[in-house]
């Protein structure tokens, strides 16, 4: 049984740190029998988002349907003055088109969250920002996240990595989305019984 995990990050830079650094954790979904499909640099330049504008860019129609039908997700994005980037940022906000779906938001959705920055303070805190954003979307961030230091850790365009530690959590936070969207195929209503939130126990 295939399940698909759709990615989202990167910066307008062209092949970006948190760019290569997403296609690391997508590699490792696939590495664990998961579909991929990645939203990046120029797929995330979309108008300020709006709720009461009916209209949607095309890139934006193909991103929300994406994560419609999403089984699991990757968020990454860099660390701009010790948050998400605004480029990330109003990406996550068209989720909001997702609001009156059956299955809301990212419910029931195990997210892999990642932030790079040029020191650690701002990693930290980028990623402590994705995965608030994460439960405000009601997803499940998976155990292991990441935040990177690039001044002490980079990529180079063919998938290496300086650290091979780093390389293989950024795999493991991708096996670890696409197990958890392969176990919530197998319980009632595609969602894994043994995690529930406090409103459901």
């Amino acid at each position: 049984m295939t399940v698909t995990v759709v990615g989202i990050g990167g910066s307008l830079r062209a092949d970006s740190q948190s760019q290569r650094a997403l296609d690391l954790v997508l590699a490792g979904a696939r590495e664990a029998g998961a579909k991929t499909v990645a939203f990046t640099g120029p797929d995330l330049v979309l108008p300020f988002y709006d709720p009461a504008v009916p209209d949607r860019p095309e890139n934006a129609i193909r991103m929300v349907e994406a994560l419609r039908t999403a089984d699991g997700v990757v968020l990454v994005s860099p660390g701009y003055h010790g948050t998400v980037s605004g480029l990330v940022k109003n990406t996550l906000d068209y989720i909001e088109d997702l609001r009156t779906d059956e299955r809301p938001y990212l419910d029931g959705r195990a997210v892999g969250c990642v932030a790079t920055a040029m020191g650690w303070q701002a990693a930290v805190t980028t990623l402590t920002a994705l995965r608030s954003i994460v439960h405000a979307l009601r997803g499940w961030p998976t155990p292991l996240g990441a935040a990177l230091n690039s001044r002490e850790v980079s990529f180079d365009l063919g998938g290496g990595c300086t650290d091979t530690q780093v390389s293989a959590t950024l795999r493991t936070i991708g096996q670890q989305v696409a197990e958890f969207a392969l176990r919530g195929r197998h319980q009632p209503e595609g969602r894994p019984g043994v995690l529930l939130r406090d409103d459901e126990r």
